[in-house]
């Protein structure tokens, strides 16, 4: 499907296993940011995830952040992608980078832009030439949002954000660690109101999550590793009916 379908957006079924009816698109540019590989078609999502990018953005030009990269957040009527996404299906999620650009990018520039990696994969630490104030500023500015459910990000960098002394701590509940999420973080707004059809998913457990759960996270680094089973490819769910014929 390359266009939405008509009337109010609508979320309909989980986040890694729905679909999206009346999506909005993002303009390739506005202030403050801009969408990088529009090629792939993914920057559709449901209007409130829209209204979010857009808060957001402007939130950003006010702290003078840097201009806010946007990467994958819905194809015109959600569901499955053919790659890179397990969720992103209901136009309620989104990955934005934590590099900040300086000035607006080129047409060339959007459709093959780097990621600049916040963390030393290997070593199981921070790149503290890439990571700094206004990455960990751009986090809180999204999870502080109530409309966002969850924001993941790589454990080390939830390490790093709990280590800073905020004022008010209570976001910090909603940033879950998740492997794979390094140079950018991905934004998961709760259900809009009205979205009948829209499952959402469980609460945070209550805190920070900056303590033993945190701690679980880290690999042991002196210890060889057992190589893991190659485990079954499990079959894939089928859609709501709902999504069966939208996506038709």
């Amino acid at each position: 499907m390359t266009q939405p379908s008509p009337g109010q957006s609508e979320s309909i079924g989980t986040y890694n296993n729905g679909c999206l009816a009346g999506a909005a698109s993002l303009p390739l540019e506005g202030e403050g940011y801009q969408v990088m590989r529009s090629y792939r078609g993914r920057y559709y999502g449901h209007r409130e995830m829209i209204r979010f990018l857009h808060d957001l953005s402007h939130g950003v030009q006010q702290l003078k952040l840097g201009q806010l990269l946007v990467g994958d957040i819905a194809m015109p009527r959600g569901g499955r992608f053919t790659s890179g996404h397990a969720s992103h299906q209901t136009g309620l999620d989104a990955d934005i980078w934590l590099k900040m650009a300086d000035r607006p990018l080129s047409d060339a520039e959007l459709v093959d832009v780097q990621p600049l990696p916040m963390v030393h994969l290997k070593d199981y630490r921070i790149n503290r030439e890439n990571w700094g104030e206004q990455q960990a500023l751009l986090v809180q500015l999204a999870a502080a949002d109530e409309r966002v459910a969850r924001i993941f990000v790589h454990p080390v960098i939830k390490e790093q954000l709990c280590q800073r002394q905020w004022t008010h701590r209570d976001w910090l509940r909603k940033v879950r660690p998740w492997w794979g999420h390094y140079y950018h973080f991905h934004v998961r707004l709760n259900c809009p109101a009205g979205d009948t059809s829209c499952t959402p998913q469980k609460a945070p457990p209550p805190g920070d999550g900056c303590g033993g759960e945190l701690a679980s996270w880290k690999p042991l680094m002196t210890e060889k590793q057992p190589k893991k089973k190659t485990a079954r490819k499990k079959a894939k769910p089928a859609p709501p009916e709902q999504c069966l014929a939208l996506l038709k």
